[in-house]
């Protein structure tokens, strides 16, 4: 049975490739998704974006006790939100925090993770990439 994997992408990654690509880059999220699929064909993979927090809870729950892993990039949500923390603490799937940047090198408040105590990794600062490391990290088990 191929391994269930998805990403769940918080607030304003819906923006990707418009948004400050000096910090993102400027490819849309969509593309790079379809490259990790056929990069990963025996792979079951699957995304979900919102910029509501409590979507993403619901996301995470939902998801959390059936698939074999979750990519997680809750954008600014990591640094405010104690819900999706909490969240990715209650479920038994295994979560790999991501971010695009390298956010120990940027303001003070991006330093500080709710969800990273709970995960099984972070993987932040390597742009788009940062998804295809997560991602195999869970098949490489």
């Amino acid at each position: 049975m191929n391994p269930r994997i998805i990403i769940v992408n918080g607030p304003n990654l819906n923006l990707l490739g418009k948004r400050e690509p000096d910090i993102y880059g400027n490819q849309t999220f969509e593309s790079y998704f379809e490259r990790l699929q056929s990069l990963f064909p025996d792979v079951e993979l699957s995304c979900f974006q919102s910029n509501i927090e409590g979507e993403i809870i619901d996301q995470l729950q939902a998801v959390g006790f059936t698939y074999n892993g979750i990519i997680l990039n809750a954008a600014a949500y990591t640094h405010t939100s104690v819900g999706i923390g909490d969240a990715v603490k209650a479920i038994e799937t295994p979560v790999v925090e991501v971010h695009l940047s390298n956010t120990l090198s940027r303001e003070e408040f991006r330093h500080h993770s709710f969800i990273a105590p709970h995960a099984k990794g972070v993987i932040l600062g390597f742009g788009l990439q940062s998804y295809e490391l997560a991602l195999r990290s869970f098949i490489s088990e």
